[in-house]
Protein backbone atom coordinates (compact mmCIF):
# COMPACT_ATOMS: atom_id res chain seq x y z
CA UNK A 1 0.00 0.00 0.00
CA UNK A 2 1.04 3.57 -0.46
CA UNK A 3 2.63 3.39 -3.89
CA UNK A 4 -0.57 4.58 -5.60
CA UNK A 5 -0.77 7.93 -3.84
CA UNK A 6 1.12 9.90 -6.47
CA UNK A 7 -0.85 8.35 -9.31
CA UNK A 8 -4.25 8.87 -7.65
CA UNK A 9 -3.47 12.39 -6.47
CA UNK A 10 -2.38 13.28 -10.03
CA UNK A 11 -5.64 11.78 -11.29
CA UNK A 12 -7.58 13.79 -8.69
CA UNK A 13 -5.71 16.96 -9.69
CA UNK A 14 -6.78 16.37 -13.29
CA UNK A 15 -10.37 15.37 -12.46
CA UNK A 16 -11.12 18.10 -9.92
CA UNK A 17 -9.23 20.63 -12.01
CA UNK A 18 -11.74 20.28 -14.86
CA UNK A 19 -10.12 17.45 -16.80
CA UNK A 20 -13.17 15.19 -16.91
CA UNK A 21 -15.49 17.62 -18.69
CA UNK A 22 -12.64 18.78 -20.94
CA UNK A 23 -12.00 15.27 -22.22
CA UNK A 24 -15.66 14.28 -22.67
CA UNK A 25 -15.51 15.81 -26.15
CA UNK A 26 -12.80 13.34 -27.21
CA UNK A 27 -13.90 10.54 -29.50
CA UNK A 28 -11.14 8.27 -28.25
CA UNK A 29 -8.69 8.11 -25.38
CA UNK A 30 -5.43 9.97 -26.01
CA UNK A 31 -2.29 8.05 -24.99
CA UNK A 32 -0.93 11.07 -23.10
CA UNK A 33 -4.24 11.84 -21.37
CA UNK A 34 -3.80 12.25 -17.58
CA UNK A 35 -6.82 9.97 -17.08
CA UNK A 36 -4.96 7.20 -18.92
CA UNK A 37 -1.49 7.92 -17.54
CA UNK A 38 -2.67 8.11 -13.93
CA UNK A 39 -5.31 5.39 -13.94
CA UNK A 40 -5.15 3.17 -10.85
CA UNK A 41 -2.94 0.11 -11.25
CA UNK A 42 -4.42 -2.04 -8.50
CA UNK A 43 -7.88 -3.34 -7.76
CA UNK A 44 -7.84 -1.45 -4.45
CA UNK A 45 -6.87 1.74 -6.29
CA UNK A 46 -9.82 1.30 -8.64
CA UNK A 47 -12.11 0.68 -5.67
CA UNK A 48 -10.97 3.88 -3.93
CA UNK A 49 -11.25 5.88 -7.17
CA UNK A 50 -14.79 4.56 -7.67
CA UNK A 51 -15.58 5.60 -4.10
CA UNK A 52 -14.17 9.09 -4.75
CA UNK A 53 -16.50 9.42 -7.73
CA UNK A 54 -19.46 8.66 -5.45
CA UNK A 55 -18.62 11.26 -2.78
CA UNK A 56 -19.87 14.37 -4.57
CA UNK A 57 -22.76 14.82 -2.17
CA UNK A 58 -20.63 14.27 0.93
CA UNK A 59 -18.83 17.62 1.00
CA UNK A 60 -18.24 19.51 4.24
CA UNK A 61 -18.49 23.24 3.69
CA UNK A 62 -17.62 26.16 5.98
CA UNK A 63 -18.82 29.52 4.73
CA UNK A 64 -18.00 29.51 1.05
CA UNK A 65 -15.13 27.01 1.24
CA UNK A 66 -15.07 23.26 0.88
CA UNK A 67 -13.16 21.79 3.82
CA UNK A 68 -13.35 18.10 2.94
CA UNK A 69 -15.57 15.09 2.65
CA UNK A 70 -17.73 13.76 5.43
CA UNK A 71 -15.20 11.02 6.18
CA UNK A 72 -17.64 9.07 8.35
CA UNK A 73 -20.04 8.81 5.42
CA UNK A 74 -17.16 8.08 3.02
CA UNK A 75 -15.90 5.22 5.18
CA UNK A 76 -19.40 3.79 5.63
CA UNK A 77 -20.03 3.91 1.89
CA UNK A 78 -16.62 2.38 1.18
CA UNK A 79 -17.27 -0.40 3.66
CA UNK A 80 -20.66 -1.09 2.08
CA UNK A 81 -18.95 -1.29 -1.31
CA UNK A 82 -16.29 -3.68 0.02
CA UNK A 83 -13.36 -1.27 -0.21
CA UNK A 84 -10.58 -2.44 2.11
CA UNK A 85 -10.33 -0.13 5.17
CA UNK A 86 -6.53 0.12 4.83
CA UNK A 87 -6.88 1.32 1.22
CA UNK A 88 -9.40 3.97 2.25
CA UNK A 89 -7.24 5.12 5.19
CA UNK A 90 -4.15 5.32 3.00
CA UNK A 91 -5.59 6.84 -0.18
CA UNK A 92 -8.62 8.99 0.67
CA UNK A 93 -6.84 11.73 2.70
CA UNK A 94 -4.35 12.78 -0.03
CA UNK A 95 -7.08 12.66 -2.69
CA UNK A 96 -9.33 14.72 -0.40
CA UNK A 97 -6.60 17.35 -0.01
CA UNK A 98 -6.32 17.72 -3.80
CA UNK A 99 -10.10 17.87 -4.18
CA UNK A 100 -10.40 20.62 -1.56
CA UNK A 101 -7.63 22.68 -3.15
CA UNK A 102 -8.97 22.37 -6.69
CA UNK A 103 -12.62 23.07 -5.84
CA UNK A 104 -11.70 26.09 -3.73
CA UNK A 105 -9.36 27.42 -6.45
CA UNK A 106 -12.18 27.10 -8.98
CA UNK A 107 -14.63 28.83 -6.66
CA UNK A 108 -12.19 31.70 -6.04
CA UNK A 109 -11.43 32.15 -9.75
CA UNK A 110 -15.15 32.11 -10.55
CA UNK A 111 -15.91 34.72 -7.91
CA UNK A 112 -12.99 36.89 -9.11
CA UNK A 113 -14.61 37.05 -12.56
CA UNK A 114 -17.83 38.38 -11.01
CA UNK A 115 -16.08 41.36 -9.34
Amino acid sequence: MGCGKKRLTALADWEFGGGGPYCQACQESCPDCPQVLNAPLTYEGWQVWDLVQRLGGQLRIAGTSVIGWDMGAALQLGTALGVPPKAMAELLPPIEAVMVRKINEEARSGSDMNH
